[in-house]
């Protein structure tokens, strides 16, 4: 950076080729200063074309006045002064080599950095000499940030693909393990696509930040109460928690597994049957817990399975997994007990 006096000086003789300039081309530097579009004029004949002429909206901004802007070379509000591509393209600008302009990263006087779209002209004089340099900025800050978040959205859009197809894959995967009739098969499927289907449905309506557990539960078993009164027949207590979406879309299909379970030999099939979801937070030494208890009560008597099915594996090892917990299931005679012992989500939305 110049001294004191010699900065003095460089203003000083900016400022009378501003007067010069003003004197030559009088309305249309006028018309320069109370344009909103940033401006400045640089002095072709000098080493690196210093700024002779900076209009408002260019002090506004960058936030510097005009006095700590004129002498100044052109390139001082570079937010990375050694940016060998940046330079090249303004020096392409310069040269007259571009028909697009060039986009810059620049640094306010606060520190606050921006991007702007560059163009620069040559004023020449009436030898066709070039005198001045002729550059306007447009502030592309907003659409910079607009395009960083498509592709933040595009970025979180494929992984929620990637994710939702390996979820796809491990339900056919698992579905084929059943059995290889499709008759048998087809219905398995089905039924968890389904299910996967309203967790994407409940995350949309939330903007894919996170989820109620109630609406969980109560999406997940929708499609097995809207029948034979079984509405009344489930008791959901707890203080209601939400959920990040991975966990989400894990709960959503485990609780379908345990409605269809009840639907074919537990507590909805029949008319006396009745399901307790309970759930509660506790501290433990490795954080907080969330313990849960879907609990059938008065349905036909429980037996334990000779094997574990698709179900059985999808709730017990799938939603462990998924969720870094442990899941249990237990089958007393009068009703299915499955017990979840999980992580309790930490401000899921943040």
């Amino acid at each position: 950076m110049p001294d004191m006096r010699n900065k003095s000086e460089e203003q000083k003789g900016a400022e009378a080729e501003v007067e010069r300039f003003r004197g030559e081309l009088g309305p249309f530097v006028v018309t320069a200063s109370t344009t909103r579009m940033a401006m400045v004029f640089t002095d072709a004949r000098a080493p690196d074309n210093p700024i002779i002429f900076a209009n408002d909206a260019f002090l506004s901004l960058t936030g510097y006045a005009k006095e700590e802007v004129l002498g100044q070379n052109f390139n001082f509000l570079m937010a990375h002064g050694a940016d060998a591509e940046a330079l090249a393209k303004i020096e392409t600008e310069f040269r007259g080599n571009s028909k697009a302009g060039a986009e810059i990263h620049y640094r306010r006087k606060d520190g606050s950095e921006f991007w702007a779209a560059l163009f620069i002209s040559p004023v020449r004089d009436e030898r066709g000499d070039i005198v001045q340099y002729f550059a306007s900025f447009i502030d592309l800050t907003a659409l910079k940030e607009e395009q960083s978040q498509s592709r933040m959205l595009i970025d979180e859009l494929n992984h929620r693909v990637k994710n939702t197809l390996a979820t796809v894959q491990s339900i056919v995967w698992q579905a084929l393990r059943a059995g290889s009739d499709p008759k048998v098969i087809g219905p398995i499927i089905e039924s968890r696509l389904l299910a996967l289907s309203r967790s994407h449905d409940l995350l949309t309506r939330e903007s894919w930040r996170s989820a109620d557990l109630r609406d969980l539960i109560n999406d997940a078993l929708e499609p097995f109460v809207v029948a034979d009164g079984r509405a009344e027949r489930i008791v959901i207590t707890g203080e209601n928690i939400r959920f990040p979406p991975n966990a989400a879309l894990a709960l959503g299909i485990a609780f379908n597994e345990l409605a269809t379970n009840a639907v074919k030999y537990g507590a909805f099939a029949d008319r006396t049957g009745s399901i307790l979801i309970e759930w509660t937070i506790e501290p433990t030494p490795e954080g907080r817990r969330l313990i849960l208890y879907w609990r059938e009560r008065g349905g036909p008597p429980v037996t334990p399975p000779v094997r574990k099915g698709f179900g059985s594996r999808v709730i017990e090892n799938g939603l462990a997994h998924e969720l870094q917990g442990t899941v249990r299931l237990d089958y007393p005679p009068e009703g299915v007990v499955c017990t979840m012992n999980i992580p309790a989500p930490e401000n899921p939305d943040g």
